[in-house]
């Protein structure tokens, strides 16, 4: 790999002058400028990343830790977030820690090892809350990452979304209302079901116990319990299921074809997140959308107002959920 110094050998320059080239630091002659720029092409050279960041202090990467890259959501957030941070010079480092705790404090370690200039965390333990206090890092924290870390945080209303998806149902005329939630440990799931449940209640149709069950986010995990909720005595069975996100609401919809249960007529199934899948699957999903792309945008713009005057005090964004409603809960 080439060197510096063979640039400015190569170039008949020093290697200061090969640095101010590279670095716009002071004016530098056309012809040793041109003469720079062409031994940089024959010999392939690149700057080190490491070298400029040592000076600047700034490394022009970003850290971006999530869940599960298998899931749309997080990688269409992700996609958000990369194209405000590129727009801004930045690199967004990802890394998938796949629901793995000591895989994700491991990425943690390699990110702060790689100096990012700021980290985007879409979970969060408490030791790791801790570490980054202690290292004095921009974080941004979303989705599943706890609140009351003292860390700037971008989030969506996820009460009201499961507010809208009962109001929508009882509208409906739905009264055999089911849940499907995530995981019980995750803070924005129970938000999700709280909604629907004190939506419910106000209506005089507390949600029964047996018609509220637990999955992992997984459109097997929807699969699943929704076979379990169709499998119920005629009485019993619901007439509509909420889903805390899409992909489990997608396999709702393939347990009910597979019973010979009519969506929207028999059963009618509203997801969370929106993903763009949402509008694909047959029939296509109604959703509370929390518009992943923006969200991401949000995250970034977030963070780099973060990285740009760390003294800012502490952002909490919220955004407001929208239902998408399409044939699986729309009768005509």
């Amino acid at each position: 790999m080439a060197t510096i110094k063979q640039v400015a050998q190569v170039a008949g320059v020093s290697f200061t002058t090969v640095s101010h080239v590279i670095n716009l630091t002071r004016p530098v002659s056309a012809d040793a400028r041109a003469r720079v720029l062409a031994a940089i092409a024959q010999l392939h050279y690149v700057p080190s990343a490491l070298a400029r960041s040592l000076k600047s202090q700034r490394t022009g990467t970003i850290g971006l830790i999530i869940p599960n890259n298998t899931n749309p959501y997080f990688s269409e957030v992700a996609r958000g977030i990369e194209d405000h941070c590129y727009g801004a010079g930045y690199s967004v480092i990802l890394c998938n820690f796949g629901d793995d705790p000591a895989r994700q404090r491991n990425y943690l370690n390699v990110l702060l090892g790689k100096r990012c200039d700021g980290l985007i965390m879409a979970a969060l333990a408490p030791a790791d809350g801790e570490l980054l206090h202690t290292k004095k890092i921009p974080v941004v924290l979303l989705d599943r990452a706890p609140r009351g870390q003292s860390f700037d945080v971008v989030d969506v209303d996820n009460v009201a979304g499961g507010v809208l998806a009962a109001q929508h149902l009882l509208a409906l005329g739905r009264r055999r209302i089911a849940c499907i939630g995530g995981p019980q440990e995750i803070t924005l799931s129970r938000l999700r079901l709280d909604g629907l449940r004190a939506t419910l209640a106000e209506a005089g149709l507390p949600l029964a116990p047996a018609l509220c069950r637990y999955a992992d986010f997984t459109s097997m995990g929807g699969y699943q319990q929704a076979r379990a909720l169709l499998a119920l005595p005629a009485a019993q069975r619901p007439d509509a299921i909420f889903c805390c996100n899409d992909l489990m609401a997608i396999g709702v919809l393939r347990a009910a074809a597979e019973a010979g249960i009519a969506v929207p007529q028999a059963l009618a199934v509203v997801g969370f997140d929106d993903i763009d899948l949402a509008r694909f699957v047959y029939p296509a999903l109604s959703s509370v959308a929390q518009n992943t792309r923006a969200l991401g945008q949000l995250t970034a713009q977030c963070l780099l107002a973060r990285i740009a005057n760390p003294d800012l005090p502490l952002q909490q964004h919220t955004m407001t959920p929208a239902l998408h409603v399409r044939e699986s809960s729309l009768l005509s």
